[in-house]
């Protein structure tokens, strides 16, 4: 929580009003309440369980940080370039990159899907950043931005004055919660078993943060192509709760 306080402000001064203001838009980024539809998706979790891939707690943490080493290596690249560089120019040309990189269609659509639920949220409840909703509307009258979640999330993390670090491990965590709040509704680990799952995995979380961190596009790589096979499976299920 400290890091958060301080992504703003390093020059040891107090802060000052408008910069307190942006740290409770920092939180209010974070918080699972913001409806950007992350719930709706369970990152191919669905898809293992019913392939008998995931049946115990210890299967799900293994897959819960097979996610977060995918996650490091394929997509922090994008968030870091993006928060580094937060215009439209630079989500464009990562959005088209990333849409040609994400050869699984369901991983695909979940991430447009993500990403355009948060661009259209931000737009709308972080008023005092005009670029925002100025950025969205000129991309949907071009219709040549697809809004996956990866650089969507940087951009919005850099025009919030988070720094580059702070975003990616905050792309990690968010990435984490979801998926450990999919195995709760699947019956896979009760809430306080997940809380304890989720603080076991943080330390992994943070050491796979640190390895993949700040690295450039063309470094961006599937490290756990069988999580990629499951998330393609999940629109064969014959019955199912999440989108992905």
């Amino acid at each position: 929580m400290e890091d958060v306080e301080n992504a703003g402000d390093k020059s040891g001064k107090p802060p000052s009003s408008s910069d307190s203001l942006q740290r409770w838009s920092q939180w209010q980024l974070l918080d699972s309440i913001l409806p950007t539809g992350g719930f709706a998706h369970s990152y191919g979790l669905e898809a293992a369980m019913q392939a008998r891939l995931v049946v115990s707690i210890e299967d799900l943490k293994m897959f819960v940080i097979h996610i977060l080493e995918n996650t490091g290596s394929l997509l922090l690249p994008f968030v870091y370039a993006s928060t580094t560089s937060p215009d439209a120019q630079t989500l464009h040309k990562l959005d088209v990159l990333l849409n040609a990189i994400l050869t699984n269609e369901v991983g695909r659509k979940a991430s447009m899907s993500q990403g355009s639920a948060l661009m259209r949220v931000a737009a709308s409840v972080f008023l005092e950043i005009p670029a925002l909703k100025t950025m969205r509307s000129e991309a949907l009258v071009k219709a040549d931005v697809s809004f996956h979640h990866a650089p969507v999330f940087g951009l919005i993390c850099g025009v919030l004055g988070f720094d580059a670090e702070i975003t990616q491990r905050a792309y990690m965590f968010v990435t984490m919660r979801d998926v450990i709040s999919a195995a709760t509704r699947l019956n896979l680990v009760g809430p306080l078993g997940a809380a304890m799952l989720q603080h076991d995995v943080a330390p992994i979380a943070e050491d796979l943060s640190t390895k993949w961190m700040n690295r450039g596009v063309d470094e961006a790589c599937q490290t756990c192509p069988l999580l990629d096979i499951v998330q393609g499976c999940h629109g064969y299920l014959f019955s199912r709760l999440f989108c992905s």
